[in-house]
């Protein structure tokens, strides 16, 4: 085992038809190339090559189906497993962190960030520290620095605009707190303001009129959930990019070319 970190690889899909891989003729989104590779292939081989983590659980609806074609030599790599998804996100991670398949510590991705590198990886879970709960995320001067143009959902506090990097540090059984109030927002389209109010109404209001920081705002919330919380800011326009659009993915397929081949 390289590393103490368990990885769980999120490759499942909301219920329906998923609007990327329908644009791609395909019938799940972890299976469209960006770069001449499958996505799923590509955020595992990623998760695999960073020196933190020791093992990878892909969950999704139908790991079989993923695990099939050129991603057909997951199965036979040894500190990969599958796990079969629940109804939800949150409800369905919660069933898997801190298992014997995945025990903590535990880091979060999904299989629609094919920018993620071992760098970005690293840097995410070194910037944890002792927290119980940790959220990987990119200021809009990083991203739009460098990437004007790119369109993100963007969380504004005071000092800075935010947008995740689909990466969640979930460092100890506390996080489980988080997971349960995650689930009982996540099928709103306004979850982050569900989320808040849930908190409390100080911190929904002052969230709302960006007199508090992120830092201060996810301290305050992990303190009403009696847990550690943070947000790791991270200095990589492209821990912002995840494809779930064809313009992201264009752009996507734009930075691995000018990236050149990565050795794994």
């Amino acid at each position: 085992m390289s590393g103490g970190w368990t990885a769980i690889l999120l490759a499942g899909q909301r219920p329906g038809t998923d609007p990327l891989a329908a644009h791609f003729g395909m019938r799940w989104k972890a299976l469209v190339p960006v770069g001449g590779e499958a996505m799923l292939a590509r955020v595992a081989r990623t998760l695999l090559a960073s020196p933190s983590v020791g093992r990878v659980v892909i969950l999704a609806q139908d790991p079989a189906a993923l695990l099939a074609g050129e991603c057909a030599w997951l199965a036979a790599e040894p500190r990969v497993a599958v796990a079969t998804s629940a109804a939800g996100i949150a409800a369905s991670v919660a069933t898997v962190a801190g298992s014997a398949a995945a025990p903590w510590p535990v880091l979060v991705t999904t299989a629609d960030h094919p920018l993620l590198t071992p760098a970005m990886v690293e840097a995410a879970i070194g910037g944890a520290g002792e927290v119980d709960v940790a959220v990987g995320m990119v200021g809009a001067r990083v991203l739009l620095g460098r990437y004007p143009d790119n369109r993100r959902t963007w969380l504004r506090f005071r000092g800075e605009a935010w947008t995740g990097a689909n990466l969640f540090m979930l460092r100890t059984p506390a996080a489980a707190r988080a997971l349960a109030l995650w689930s009982a927002v996540e099928g709103d389209r306004k979850k982050a303001a569900k989320l808040l109010w849930r908190l409390g109404p100080w911190l929904a209001l002052r969230a709302a009129t960006r007199t508090i920081t992120l830092a201060g705002a996810m301290a305050r919330a992990g303190r009403k959930l009696g847990l550690t919380a943070a947000p790791v800011a991270l200095p990589f326009a492209e821990a912002g990019i995840d494809v779930d659009k064809p313009a992201d993915h264009a752009l996507a397929e734009r930075i691995l070319a000018a990236r050149g081949p990565v050795p794994f």
